[in-house]
């Protein structure tokens, strides 16, 4: 049996961080995911579709989004039911095992990283001043909707290549 689900989209809301009372984090968010075609009067929909996310992730998701971050989960459907005023109500979520923060965190410059394997602390500065000047972009550009070289062709060394 094969129970997948991969979404990329934008946080409805902020994301609401919980703890159980044994102290696991739980993050529910609701993800709103465009469909791929525009309906009769050529408008795109959206499904919006509610996620779940547990112990750290559920905890970066809360620390490092906001309403409107895009976002990619990989989970699995699962579906759930509980008694609500006499009536038994039922609940189909997006349980996320691995969850990609696709947009950039509001004030980071491209190229910004806590931390690069294997160098120096030393290394690890220029490394990242490196990377901010190669992948800078002038600032009336808005990030993800430009090309992030900013039009440049980008030049390479055949040695550069993996084959």
């Amino acid at each position: 049996m094969i129970n997948r689900a991969t979404l990329v989209g934008r946080l409805v809301e902020d994301v609401d961080l919980r703890y159980t009372p044994s102290g696991i984090a739980t993050a529910t968010f609701t993800l709103a995911v465009t469909r791929p075609f525009a309906n009769q009067e050529g408008v795109r929909e959206a499904d919006f579709i509610r996620c779940v996310a547990w112990r750290k992730t559920a905890e970066n998701l809360a620390n490092y989004t906001k309403k409107g971050s895009m976002i990619g989960v990989d989970g699995r459907i699962q579906t759930r039911s509980y008694e609500k005023d006499g009536r038994r109500v039922y609940v189909t979520e997006v349980v996320a095992d691995t969850v990609q923060f696709l947009s950039r965190p509001e004030g980071a410059q491209s190229g910004d990283r806590q931390q690069v394997k294997g160098k120096g602390a030393a290394q690890q500065k220029d490394a990242s001043k490196t990377a901010r000047e190669a992948f800078s972009k002038p600032p009336e550009m808005e990030w993800g909707n430009d090309d992030p070289f900013g039009g440049e062709p980008v030049e390479f060394n055949d040695d550069d290549l993996p084959f």
